[in-house]
């Protein structure tokens, strides 16, 4: 790798003037790099480096960079008006449109202009390495380097192979990414790569619950912000743009030839269709942003003793030491055939994907509702909970105090196979298992970056250790059931770590 590492102070090439390519050449010259930037749009380098000129004014007033570190990093940004300025750089980035065939153009003239140990970078998020790499003469340069947005920030980068791409220049890539502050991981060239990937069940899992109206947008969007996430899917959607988070997932779709697993939803066309783009237009899911989330009100009464914690598992663990926090007393029923809490005649169990009308029917047991999984007990203030068709309204009072005894507010939805937050993780989890068991990354890449790259708040093999494979393959399992759809097939790993 010594040959291919690119040195200290080496000259890097950056092609794209907007708003990411501005970023990675800022983070390049942090970095000690002189740096060019390329734009075929008439004075949009000179722009953006004022552009950034005026961010690290911000960092300045703030007491994080002195005004000589600053005068410093721009002073190494330069404007290009050409490619062959970039001729002797040791590393040039594309940062151009989101289209096959400019990029392959460019990568092709680059690969003529550049000296035969020199790198080729493209920061695509979602097109084919491989079909990048497809016209140079020297494929085996060119590397993904997928950054995402705000650059200087963000620490995740994204180091894809393609097909032809020699394991030396990625390592150098890697490497390089690492020596520029970044958190690098290493992924194969497939559709989505990792992040945009794995990520896809977090918003198909909603979407799917939004066009069965099991719930409002902002219970959907509370929901997992109880599990940890820093925002709901629907005011995330709003946040990406509609137009933009619909046409990524059908290009992972397409890219993966009609998988159901990315079928993008009618739910989200419609909004599109409709002009509801999100927030860039002022409404999406919500006019506006969203709410603020009512806080949780006090419980009715004491909770009675006779409180049973049924089943065994990381959830029952987990759902445990959040009762002896609050402070609850409890017995433990560990040999129960089904996970979750009983107070007298009333069960809840915790979702296994299948529907409370279900499991009543099947245990001949009316007094019955599912709760979702509590993931992260210190962090939840509201749990979502389905209700079986003849439980009564008493029985169904008993359940929402003792969720507000836990510190969480209710939120009765629809009787949906999975509820809100189980079916989600559980998605999440078998999508990274798939990912590793195609050679896409390895489990550690995984959760690394999904924590970076969208802030998740554990990676799919952390919640799998907290939940165990079976649990993840049960819920599935009920979630196929219901469904009838290859949506929920499970993955070969989570099935083989269930037999382990």
């Amino acid at each position: 790798m010594s040959e291919n590492r690119i040195q200290e102070g080496a000259l890097i090439g950056v092609v794209g003037a907007g708003v990411m390519g501005a970023g990675i050449a800022q983070v390049a010259a942090q970095a000690g790099h002189p740096v060019r930037l390329l734009d075929v749009r008439e004075g949009a380098a000179a722009a953006a480096i004022a552009q950034t000129a005026k961010g690290l004014d911000g960092l300045v007033a703030k007491g994080r960079m002195t005004a000589e570190e600053r005068d410093a990093v721009i002073a190494r940004i330069q404007p290009a008006i050409a490619t062959a300025e970039l001729a002797d750089a040791a590393l040039v980035i594309e940062v151009i449109v989101e289209k096959l065939e400019p990029k392959q153009a460019l990568l092709r003239e680059l690969d003529g202009l550049l000296a035969p140990a020199a790198i080729i970078a493209s920061n695509t998020s979602s097109i084919s390495v491989t079909a990048l790499a497809n016209g140079m003469a020297n494929p085996q340069r060119l590397v993904g380097m997928h950054f995402f947005n705000p650059v200087p920030l963000m620490k995740l980068v994204e180091v894809v192979s393609g097909a032809e791409t020699e394991p030396a220049f990625a390592d150098a890539i890697f490497d390089l990414s690492r020596r520029w502050g970044k958190t690098p991981v290493h992924a194969r060239s497939t559709p989505g790569f990792i992040v945009n990937r794995i990520a896809r069940p977090y918003y198909a899992e909603t979407l799917a619950l939004l066009l069965e109206q099991a719930a409002e947008p902002a219970h959907l969007d509370r929901a997992l912000r109880g599990a940890g996430f820093r925002m709901g899917p629907c005011e995330l959607m709003d946040l990406i743009g509609h137009d933009t988070n619909f046409l990524v997932t059908q290009s992972v779709f397409e890219a993966n030839f009609g998988d159901k697993r990315y079928q993008p939803s009618l739910v989200q066309r419609a909004l599109v269709d409709g002009g509801r783009l999100g927030r860039k237009v002022g409404k999406g899911f919500y006019v506006g942003t969203p709410a603020a989330a009512a806080s949780v009100p006090a419980p009715a009464g004491d909770v009675p003793h006779a409180l049973t914690l049924c089943g065994r598992g990381g959830l029952v663990d987990t759902l445990a030491g959040w009762l002896t926090h609050k402070g609850l007393v409890f017995s433990r029923g560990e040999s129960a055939d089904w996970c979750g809490l009983q107070i007298g005649e009333l069960q809840l169990h915790l979702s296994s994907g299948v529907s409370a009308a279900q499991l009543a029917h099947d245990r001949q047991h009316p007094a019955l509702a599912v709760i979702d999984w509590p993931v992260a007990p210190d962090r939840c203030d509201a749990l979502a909970l389905s209700l079986a068709p003849k439980l009564s309204a008493a029985h169904q009072a008993q359940a929402e105090d003792l969720l507000l005894h836990l510190g969480w507010q209710p939120l009765v939805v629809r009787d949906a196979p999975g509820l809100v937050v189980a079916r989600t993780v559980a998605m999440l989890v078998n999508e990274g298992a798939d990912a590793v068991w195609q050679g896409v990354c390895d489990e550690a890449g995984a959760d690394t970056a999904m924590k970076l790259g969208v802030n998740y708040p554990a990676g799919p093999f952390e919640w799998l250790a907290l939940l165990g494979a079976s649990t993840v393959a049960e819920t599935l399992d009920g979630l196929f059931a219901a469904y009838r759809s290859e949506r929920y097939r499970i993955s070969p790993l989570l099935q083989q770590r269930r037999w382990a």
